[in-house]
């Protein structure tokens, strides 16, 4: 059976919170992607000196918040900083397979394993791992394999499940962003590092 290619161009950027903010609002407001990128574009929202560098990270960020659902991008933009960390991770997630694999199979059972440290040789492994499968990978050089290991990890930490330290963080879910998720795909809970008796009742 064949599997369905990685997407992994997650290196345009990192979680950059609040220029996603910043596109989620407009898109509520005017429910059209292509006015979003426009607008995005027309105002330099995203400080870029290139118009070509702006397109390219509007882009992505574009593709990562379309994976998000219309009140998920509501609670994105009403939310505490916490929240709207945890929902720019879930977007990374459900946008790159790569990652929400990595975040189920590595982090989580860290987590729940009591290996609370993440190693770049964690991800390694991991990465070499997937190559058996995804043939697409054994085409990334040492040098974009690096950027992308440094990529991920700062998002990590920016979305507040790593530490300095490189120490998994145990998240802590709000109720309404709990209730959210559990709306549309209870499994994506497990992208976060928490304990499986918080998951019961969801979904």
């Amino acid at each position: 059976m064949k599997t369905e290619k990685y997407r992994m161009s997650f290196t345009a950027g990192t979680l950059l919170l609040q220029e996603s903010v910043s596109i989620a609002e407009i898109y509520l407001e005017t429910g059209d992607w292509d006015e979003v990128r426009d607008e995005v574009i027309s105002r330099n929202i995203l400080q870029a000196r290139i118009e070509s560098t702006a397109k390219r990270i509007c882009l992505e960020l574009c593709a990562r918040l379309k994976y998000l659902h219309e009140d998920e991008l509501e609670l994105l933009v009403e939310g505490d900083h916490q929240e709207q960390a945890y929902l720019l991770w879930l977007a990374v997630c459900r946008c790159y397979r790569f990652i929400y694999e990595f975040s189920t199979e590595i982090i989580r059972e860290h987590f729940l394993t009591l290996k609370y440290d993440l190693h770049h040789e964690d991800y390694d492994a991991f990465f070499n791992a997937k190559i058996e499968w995804h043939e697409e990978l054994e085409k990334i050089t040492d040098s974009t394999s690096y950027k992308l290991r440094q990529v991920l990890f700062k998002m990590l930490h920016e979305a507040e499940l790593l530490n300095t330290n490189n120490s998994i963080i145990p998240a802590m879910l709000s109720s309404r962003l709990i209730d959210v998720i559990c709306k549309h795909s209870a499994q994506d809970l497990r992208i976060y590092p928490v304990m499986d008796s918080q998951l019961q009742g969801c979904g």
